[in-house]
């Protein structure tokens, strides 16, 4: 980007609007737009942009690529002009893309115009519409009408209060009632409108699991013929597979996407094994269990698709049972679904949910609205590398693009939706378009906050940026140091802080560099702006402390989906966030019961450990934590049990840390942390002094 500027008269730039430029433009200022099909040949989205004292040239192959010259044009418009660039751009892949969840919340045609708009402007290309669910059937159609009339509407607005009561539906007309739906006409202007701004639209329809609803309109489809108590299809039924092939044929003809989502995620399956339907097409068809079960019905709906030239892509339990001949994977439990997809020759969009769920917080959870649960702040979006090293050349071309995920159970309105999309998205679309060497977190920082402006000119309710830092650690176990590295999300941002826990002020210490800690500090440090603390401070405690790199022995056993950063992830200083998805929380479905050698006897002083709860995902505080002792490992003498202060009926992430002062000798140091719930007990260091 030059020092100069181009000086063109261009109208307020508004999403959804014409870009109109005023007639008395000078010719040498012109903008033009020049298709150009052998130079961009195979390059459908690519685009070369200039600009420079001659005026404004975008250049491409196809009517796509100067849309997106267009909205890079767009972007780059400031109050005194354009800066002069030369860019030559295409997308790192050709799916990007955004999903909203509109079963647990509806929000209107309207809203959904708009979305698409903000996706547009920064070059997503896919939107993926979670169009059913158990919360509510969200499209219409001829063949059925009561999945509209008697399945879309509730008489409880809040859904965590409906899914908690009686989950009952109530009859379209209803006075009161909560819902909606979105007609064939409202279908297709979505479409239509989506075509002109380069997007398809994906339609999702939930099979076998997920589909409460389908059966209070057609309880026939359920195992048990009644209503309410079944979220599965029976896959044992052919009036099943009737009803699953004529609703995708009138969703065929509502949307051209080759594309189409049919879920195949969290299925019970408890009701396959018992039903006589079920369990008589295992037997005919040679299935050995209900993962099989599954299977056999996604290679079913799967041919269905192929004999009207459809893809079925769905979430990544359709591995489970055996993968249907041509589907699509979208990798969302972490990535190893989309690794194992890709190396058995499948197309792979990855989502992960510890990097791309927008459900998830986006600061420090007691500052902001009520969410399911997870940490994802920008940074966090940020830094995601779609394509796993562990795959080969061959395989990493499986991996097809990416996709961010807003699940509504609680998101209630179209405000609140704009919160917690942006501008997440904004990470999203440089991770999907940008190659991995060229992102670079300090420089994107700098456009995301320009944009936040931006976005909210347009009237969008944007999450502000948050003047927490973020705090992060290096342990250097040669030189027996921690480094500590502060960050923020605003920029410029002034960081002050203090390492022994008192409050900042505009007098403390300047962050420039890493702070260097030897043995113990408490870090706290805040943003200043003209002289004054602006937000809450951060506070973080690090322990450069006796155990790092001790031997550590688990009695319990722990659930190998949350190990961690591994074995020691206990012992190697690094303190968990706000999510147990941050790779530092150390997970169990039972109790806790390890064991510390230290390598000698010595002396102990201090023990400490922390707990999370989170009741949302099944995460509780143990009942109570207690310290043992030994010199031998196997005489072990019980110092101390602390109880929980925090209540199982406490929602709210919470933690509590359980601290043991004492002067004993030991060489083994024990703790045990008693499950009291059905659940999830989640640890983080345990800390030795």
């Amino acid at each position: 980007m030059l020092g100069e500027v181009l000086n063109v008269n261009l109208a307020s730039y508004i999403i959804g609007k014409e870009l109109k430029i005023v007639s008395d433009i000078p010719a040498q200022n012109a903008i033009r737009f020049e298709l150009n099909e052998s130079r961009f040949t195979g390059k459908p989205e690519a685009y070369e942009l200039r600009v420079d004292n001659n005026g404004v040239v975008v250049e491409a192959g196809t009517d796509t690529g100067l849309f997106y010259g267009l909205q890079t044009l767009l972007q780059l418009i400031t109050p005194q002009g354009i800066p002069y660039v030369s860019i030559q751009d295409e997308p790192r892949f050709n799916y990007r893309g955004l999903h909203l969840d509109v079963s647990r919340n509806f929000f209107p045609k309207e809203f959904v115009l708009k979305l698409i708009d903000l996706m547009s402007f920064y070059k997503l290309n896919t939107f993926h519409w979670h169009l059913t669910d158990g919360a509510g059937w969200r499209i219409q159609l001829d063949k059925y009408p009561k999945l509209t009339r008697d399945a879309a509407f509730r008489a409880e607005a809040d859904w965590k209060t409906w899914w908690d009561g009686d989950r009952k539906f109530v009859p379209e007309g209803t006075e009161g009632a909560y819902g909606g739906y979105y007609t064939k006409d409202d279908i297709r202007e979505v479409v239509a409108y989506a075509a002109t701004k380069h997007i398809r639209v994906i339609p999702e329809i939930e099979m076998p699991g997920h589909s409460e609803e389908v059966f209070v309109a057609y309880p026939e489809l359920c195992c048990t013929g009644k209503p309410y108590t079944s979220s599965d299809f029976c896959v044992g039924n052919e009036e099943t597979f009737t009803f699953v092939e004529n609703v995708l044929t009138e969703v065929m003809e509502l949307f051209p996407s080759e594309y189409i989502h049919v879920g195949g995620d969290e299925a019970g399956k408890q009701a396959w094994k018992t039903c006589p339907k079920c369990k008589k097409r295992m037997q005919e068809e040679g299935l050995k269990n209900v993962d099989e079960l599954q299977s056999y019905m996604m290679r079913r709906v799967e041919k269905f698709l192929t004999e009207n030239g459809r893809k079925l892509i769905g979430w990544d339990e359709i591995l489970e049972g055996g993968l249907p001949a041509e589907a699509t994977v979208m990798s969302w439990r972490g990535e190893s679904g989309g690794i194992q997809a890709a190396q058995s020759g499948h197309d792979v969009i990855m989502t992960p949910g510890g990097y791309l769920y927008f459900d998830f917080y986006q600061a420090d959870p007691k500052t902001q609205p009520a969410a399911i649960g997870g940490y994802t702040p920008i940074k966090r979006v940020y830094s995601y590398e779609p394509v796993p090293d562990t795959l080969t050349a061959d395989e990493k071309k499986h991996i097809i693009g990416i996709q961010a995920n807003l699940w509504t159970e609680y998101i209630p309105n179209v405000k609140q939706v704009e919160y917690m999309l942006f501008p997440r998205v904004l990470a999203l679309s440089e991770i999907a378009w940008s190659p991995q060497e060229s992102r670079n977190w300090n420089d994107f920082k700098r456009r995301l906050n320009r944009h936040v402006a931006l976005l909210q000119a347009m009237d969008v309710n944007t999450f502000p940026l948050s003047y927490e830092i973020e705090t992060t650690m290096q342990v250097d176990t040669v030189r027996k140091v921690i480094e500590v590295t502060l960050d923020a999300e605003r920029y410029p941002a002034e960081i002050r802080y203090t390492v022994d826990g008192t409050v900042p002020s505009s007098g403390s210490s300047l962050y420039e560099r890493p702070i260097v800690v030897t043995d113990s500090a408490r870090i706290v440090a805040a943003i200043f702006q003209d002289g004054q603390l602006m937000g809450t401070p951060t506070e973080k405690k690090v322990d450069y402390h006796r155990g790092i790199g001790k031997k550590i022995h688990y009695n319990s056993k722990l659930y190998s989906g949350y190990m961690a950063g591994g074995m020691n992830a206990l012992l190697d200083s690094y303190r968990g966030g706000f999510t147990y998805l941050d790779g530092r929380w150390q997970g169990y479905l039972n109790d806790l019961d390890a064991v510390v050698d230290m390598g000698e006897v010595t002396d102990v002083r201090q023990v400490s450990v922390r707990f999370m709860q989170l009741t949302g995902p099944g995460v509780y505080q143990p009942g109570q934590v207690e310290l043992l002792t030994s010199e031998n490992g196997t005489d072990f003498v019980s110092r101390q049990v602390i109880p929980t202060e925090i209540s199982p009926e406490t929602s709210e992430l919470a933690f509590q840390e359980y601290m043991f002062n004492g002067d004993w000798k030991a060489r083994y140091v024990r703790i045990k942390a008693t499950e009291v719930n059905k659940g999830f007990i989640f640890t983080d260091e345990i800390v030795i002094w």
